[in-house]
């Protein structure tokens, strides 16, 4: 299978934790320590051919992904603001990927998604 579809295929599972679709399907959201573990340091059976997480995001580049930032609203009271903080610092390795052909609503144009 090529890229697309090996990745197209893991979000569809319910055996990965680590990457899932996110809110609406427009990206991929990767939770970049536990994939290391789940994904790419799995013995004898492995998905991608690499073990190296920046090896596997060369490959999302690739094929046209690009990192977002998930923009979060602020809060006005402080209490909220640092709570809402120390939840998004939380999430910092949570990585996201957009690709306008790789689309959850729309299965079909990600056979578009080619390598550059």
């Amino acid at each position: 299978l090529r890229f697309p579809e090996k990745l197209w295929k893991m979000l569809e599972s319910e055996q990965f934790r680590s990457i899932w679709w996110s809110e609406g399907g427009k990206c991929v959201a990767i939770d970049k320590d536990l994939f290391e573990v789940e994904v790419l340091g799995r013995e004898g059976q492995q998905v991608f051919h690499t073990q190296k997480i920046k090896s596997f995001m060369r490959q999302l580049n690739a094929y046209g992904f690009t990192k977002v930032q998930q923009n979060f609203q602020r809060s006005a009271s402080l209490p909220e603001f640092l709570a809402e903080e120390a939840a998004a610092s939380a999430h910092s390795q949570i990585l996201y990927y957009y690709n306008p052909s790789f689309n959850r609503a729309h299965p079909w144009q990600s056979e578009t998604c080619k390598r550059r």
